[in-house]
Order: structure tokens, then sequence, then C-alpha cells
């Protein structure tokens, strides 16, 4: 079954569970909104996840609910998607958390933690364990709505201009990295840089930066990162399971009827899923033609510089749940599911991986 047909039968699905298709068509006016993204237009996995969201929204709603989406720089800079839908610029986003660190810094809890959270436990901490209520908390005084869109699961480590022997090659490094990771590599010495995904190539080519970390080999292929860098590092300390968020402005979400806001909130859940699975269908492929064809030197991280990134990396969600009772609490529900998940992983998913290549 390919995505349409995907999408098209989980959209029947839902559809069927709140309101008939016929009363769909039939009921209201079209509404028209707008959805800004911080990634470049119809860029693979990202991009496209985007385009799924509306395209699913605006399918589902039988076109009561059309949206169109704008990529970044169409309508507003990258970086500038949250203040968009928080002023009523558009009525939609798709973006990640920690994009938004110097605005509300602890919504980087709601995009992903270095050495936190995979993509199955950070859906189960928002669906499940609490996290979508925080994130509505943390949100509200905004007047934005946020929901899981996509997930991009573990990530690469990124590419590098030099070899990573030590700790001491990762002192004085240049590096476009966001969010809490950005965080960890700051205080191992390095410098890190904040740039959307639009300008990762002329900067490494340049000589701007020394090393970028983007997604993983489906989004690095797309992007030619191979053609600036040879050294392409593993594993993503930095972003083992990241949130990509749909951003809804709240004023606009309430004044839609009740079958057209489950029609957005079930697109969104539609799509955070279908992301994942594309990842996890194309990362592999996407490696083998990077390494094979391209000649990439695929590296894996030394212990000694894993260690102190996972040491560092502690310290610094401990010291932004310092920041306020907000993210104090944030931080204190996402380590208490995060504790809980690791003693059941040891004897579920780690276990069986281990079983399964041990043969």
């Amino acid at each position: 079954m390919d995505r349409r047909d995907f999408l098209k039968k989980t959209g029947v699905a839902v559809a069927a569970a709140g309101v008939s298709a016929s009363t769909v068509a039939n009921a209201g006016s079209t509404i028209k909104w707008k959805m800004v993204t911080t990634w470049p237009k119809n860029f693979p996995g990202l991009g496209t996840g985007a385009n799924n969201l509306a395209k699913l929204i605006t399918e589902m709603s039988g076109g009561r609910l059309k949206v169109k989406v704008y990529g970044a720089k169409e309508l507003v800079p990258a970086f500038e998607v949250f203040d968009a839908v928080s002023r009523g610029t558009a009525e939609m986003g798709h973006a990640s958390a920690y994009y938004w660190k110097g605005k509300v810094p602890e919504a980087q809890f709601f995009s992903t933690m270095p050495f936190g959270m995979t993509a199955n436990e950070m859906n189960g901490w928002i669906y499940y364990g609490g996290g979508q209520k925080l994130w509505d908390e943390t949100y509200k005084p905004f007047g934005v709505i946020g929901r899981p869109a996509g997930n991009t699961g573990v990530q690469m480590g990124g590419w590098f201009n030099k070899e990573i022997n030590s700790l001491a090659d990762m002192k004085g490094l240049k590096m476009r990295i966001p969010g809490l990771g950005g965080e960890v590599l700051k205080r191992l010495g390095g410098t890190p840089v904040n740039l959307p995904g639009g300008e990762l190539f002329t900067a490494l080519t340049s000589g701007t930066i020394d090393a970028t970390e983007w997604v993983g080999p489906y989004n690095d292929l797309a992007f030619g990162l191979y053609k600036a860098a040879k050294y392409y590092y593993y594993p993503g300390f930095h972003e083992p399971g990241t949130i990509l968020e749909a951003l809804i402005n709240r004023k606009a979400f309430e004044s839609l009827p009740k079958d057209l806001q489950s029609i957005v909130e079930n697109a969104c859940r539609v799509v955070n899923m279908d992301m994942m699975a594309e990842y996890s269908a194309r990362n592999p492929g996407a490696l083998e033609q990077l390494v094979n064809k391209h000649h990439v030197q695929l590296r894996a991280y030394p212990d000694d510089v894993l260690t102190q990134l996972r040491k560092l990396s502690a310290d610094v969600a401990a010291d932004l749940a310092a920041q306020n009772k907000a993210a104090k609490k944030i931080y204190d529900s996402y380590m208490a599911f995060l504790d809980a998940s690791k003693k059941y992983s040891r004897i579920s998913d780690l276990a069986y991986l281990k079983a399964r290549d041990a043969g």
C-alpha cells in the first residue's frame, strides 16, 4: 500500500468515526488556512510531511477546510513560524519546538532531549503519559496549540570535515546543531550555530561552519551534504526521537466546528505515524548510497566522546529544568516516563535486538 492509499484509508476510518463523508462535503462554507513551515518547500520527509498534513485535512474535510502550505521564506522566515502562528498571520505551522528556545526554553522538551526518549517513547509520553497536557499549558499563553505531526527517529551524529578521534577534536568546532544538543556542544568547548536547513550546504562548503547535523541518510542525501564533508558520524545522541510539531492558532482552531477540530487532530496523528514509517523505509537505502556510491566515511563516535556527551547532556537538561517552575514540571514528567521506559526496554526492544543480531 503506497502513502496515498494509506492516507485515504486512514482518513476514511477517521471520518467514519466522527461524521459521514456526505455531511462533511455538504455542511458549511469553505474555510481556508495557511500553513507556514521551517522547511524548504517540498523537501523530502519534512517538507512533504507538511504537505501530507495539509492534503489530508483538506481531503478528510471534503474540502470544507483547505490548507495551503508555504515553505521557509515564502511567507515568513524559517525561524518566525511560531510567531506567525501566534499572531494569526498563518493558522498553522510545521516545525520542531527546539527552534523556539529563545522564546519558550521549556518547549525543547517537546522536541527532543540528548540521550532522551526515542520516537515510540515520545509518543507514549505525549499521548498517554501526560506530555500533551504539559505541552498545552506551555503554549497557551501564546495562543498556540502544539501537536505531534511527524518524527525523524534516531538521527545521525552529523557531517564533519575532519575525523573525531577524541574529545580534543570537538573543542573549537563550529557546528550547526540546534536545541539542547547545541548547549551540550558548547559545554564541550565547541560553538553551536543554529541555521535553517536550506542554508546548511552553503555554510559547510564555504567554511562558515566545520560540521553540521541535519536528520539522517534520507534527508542528508537529498541535501547533497556528502559533497561538503566526507565524515559521517553516528549515533545522533542529540536527537534520538525528534517530534515535528503542528502548530495551530488556538482561536482559529476553536472557531472550527467539532468535526473539523477532530479532523485536524486526527490528521496530525496520521502524519505523525506516516513520517516515521517513511524514514524507516528510506534511510537504509539512502545510507547504502552514501557509503557505496558516494564513498562517505561512516564513523562511530569514540566511546570517551559519548561518555562525556552523556554526562553533559544530563547536566544541560537539569539546568534547563531549574530555570522556572514550568520547566521543572515538564522535566520531572519527562524523566519519570523515560526511567520507566528504560527499565522495560531492557527486557523488550533492547533484549530482542541483541538476540536478533547475535545470529
